[in-house]
């Protein structure tokens, strides 16, 4: 018995004269589980959709096994004309299976929905669930799912892994979720500039493969004089380059996630008994104590942390848990109802929110970033060539003067983190910047944050981005408790407490002891408010010598011209950087100290 459930050959498709792919083969077989990679507009989902009968191609053959049950899910569910949940789960199914309501409400169920809901009330999560119901409720032999996990907090995410792990029949899946397509898939397809490659291992090998086919073709170019192509630039970047500076990366966030935990630990003993010095690092935000409550629905309660520069913090929880109220609530952007948070000095923060602001389609790339058509652009404070900069998003300098419209879609995402990222800070907030963002742009995003020497907090639902960036991790698991764990996701599930369903499971180690107090009354001398009265115009003048000192010794030729000048400046340079860490510090104990609060 043939073990094939699908073929193409010699598929192709065209957007007016230009192919999107073209001479396709491709053999589907039982117990496949591939994943279907490319970048953002390379015609992933059109495949996906060719793949599943939904469009004709313009050329080649498409054969199917006779009887085969297929299911889609796409990436935007219709939802338009269904007046329930239960009918709309229920069209996934064909002909007299419409009668057997028993696959619809177990569906449902397992998706934890009541079918009576309609579908334009539901958030972007619960329409997922319900898409994903729709889609296994027929028990399909074939799945083809376009992007999944998207609008999934990560347990729906882990769920559907588990669902997958047990599917007996076969998948074709695209997913930016690097973790998701490690766990399941047994091989990979590549769509590359209409080109479709195969590989018989998973995704956890697509670095690999996808290095050496990159390596092998530049040599065939190079023994023919030939230029490599500008669009196989990304992957050049993404895979081979990036894997080498990932080493020191990752040797550098387990000694940022050891320090971390030192300090969590050092934090939580302090609740007990205050600490005899002060902590090491500039602290940028202290929160003691917080609760937040919305009526009978309890946010936070009793939360305290310390984030010092150059942590990068990561928010987890299941959608609606309060993740971006939390974040709000540690911006001072929202009033604790209990408890205080305190911001250290000269804080110059970044936000990028779940909703990003749009781009005017009808300006080009350079009038987006430079204001206007001018060949610099101020990138933190320093003037970057905008060519350079493009460069660095992954963008041919030649697209300088396109006009957003012409981009595709990971295009416009990736101009639009170069725009944001350009402006100065020293705290990065970041609610959901994973969502919609292709593989590429996340190892991009992943880089700039990795090397920025600021602060970051961060929320998201990607696990392999969290545990490849964040140096702690604070969860939310929607009762008001917030807990602080060092490293990221899979270093949260390694500590997590064990839940046993005869007992109320315990707590781990929270980062919050004590009840919440209201303020006490200021205890500041009079020299001691005169010295926090000054202390803001000396920090803010040592930081503009730093900056000074920081500008000269960017000079590439100053060593070579004035030896003396650029051992003295550096040496400057690191005495300024010292004293204004201490100022930093002693304005940090005399505000708290203000405040009532211990330090």
């Amino acid at each position: 018995m043939s073990r094939t459930l699908l073929s193409l050959t010699a598929a192709g498709l065209h957007f007016g004269s230009a192919p999107l792919f073209e001479n396709v083969d491709l053999l589907i077989q039982k117990e496949d589980r591939l994943c279907l990679v490319g970048r953002n507009g390379s015609g992933k989902s059109t495949l996906l959709r060719t793949i599943a009968g939904l469009i004709e191609p313009d050329q080649g053959e498409r054969t199917v096994m006779p009887g085969l049950r297929i299911s889609y899910l796409p990436q935007e569910p219709e939802i338009s004309g269904y007046e329930t949940l239960f009918s709309y789960v229920g069209s996934g199914l064909s002909g007299a299976e419409k009668e057997e309501s028993y696959r619809i409400e177990g569906a449902l169920d397992e998706v934890k929905l009541d079918g009576g809901l309609r579908p334009d009330t539901l958030s972007g999560g619960e329409l997922r669930r319900a898409a994903i119901a729709r889609a296994f409720v027929s028990a399909p032999d074939l799945l083809l799912l376009d992007e999944p996990t998207n609008h999934l907090d990560i347990q729906a995410i882990e769920w559907l892994e588990q669902k997958l792990m047990g599917y007996r029949g076969t998948f074709v899946v695209i997913s930016h979720d690097r973790a998701f397509l490690i766990r399941l898939t047994n091989g990979c397809l590549w769509l590359d500039q209409g080109n479709l490659r195969r590989n018989s291992e998973g995704f956890a090998k697509f670095s690999d493969w996808a290095g050496h086919v990159m390596r092998e073709e530049e040599n065939e170019r190079a023994r023919h004089k030939t230029k490599l192509r500008t669009e196989l630039a990304w992957l050049q970047t993404g895979v081979t380059a990036r894997r080498k500076r990932n080493q020191g990366r990752l040797k550098r966030l387990q000694e940022l996630r050891e320090a971390r935990a030192r300090t969590i630990a050092r934090f939580d003993k302090s609740r007990i008994a205050a600490e005899s010095g002060a902590a090491s690092g500039k602290r940028v935000i202290e929160a003691k104590n917080i609760t937040l409550s919305f009526g009978a629905n309890r946010i936070v309660e009793n939360f305290s942390t310390r984030i010092n520069r150059g942590d990068r913090i990561g928010l987890i929880g299941p959608n609606g848990a309060g993740k971006t109220t939390l974040l709000e609530l540690l911006m001072k952007d929202l009033p604790p109802d209990a408890g205080s948070v305190l911001h250290g000095a000269n804080l110059t923060p970044l936000v990028i929110d779940q909703k990003r602001q749009e781009l005017s389609a009808g300006e080009t790339v350079r009038e987006i970033l430079t204001g206007g058509r001018h060949d610099h652009i101020e990138v933190r404070g320093r003037p970057r060539h905008i060519a350079s900069y493009l460069q660095d998003f992954l963008f041919d300098p030649a697209q300088m003067d396109s006009p957003v419209q012409t981009l595709s879609g990971g295009e416009r995402n990736r101009l639009l983190l170069a725009k944001m990222l350009a402006k100065e800070s020293n705290l990065m907030v970041l609610d959901e910047p994973t969502n919609d963002l292709d593989l590429e742009t996340l190892d991009l995003l992943q880089d700039v944050l990795s090397d920025y020497d600021g602060t970051v907090l961060l929320v998201s639902h990607d696990r392999d981005f969290l545990d490849r960036l964040v140096t702690s991790t604070i969860v939310l698991e929607g009762d008001g408790q917030a807990i602080e764990y060092p490293g990221g996701y899979s270093d949260y599930v390694g500590q997590r407490p064990k839940k046993n369903a005869a007992e109320k499971p315990k707590q781990a180690r929270p980062i919050k002891t004590e009840a919440a107090k209201g303020p006490k009354p200021a205890r500041l001398s009079y020299k001691d408010q005169r010295r926090l009265d000054s202390l803001e115009k000396e920090m803010q003048e040592l930081a503009k010598i730093i900056e000074t000192l920081e500008a000269e010794l960017a000079d590439p030729d100053l060593y070579a011209r004035d030896k003396k000048r650029f051992d003295l400046a550096g040496a400057r340079l690191t005495l300024s950087r010292e004293k204004l860490e201490a100022f930093e510090e002693e304005w940090l104990m005399l505000e708290m100290q203000k405040e009532g609060l211990p330090s």
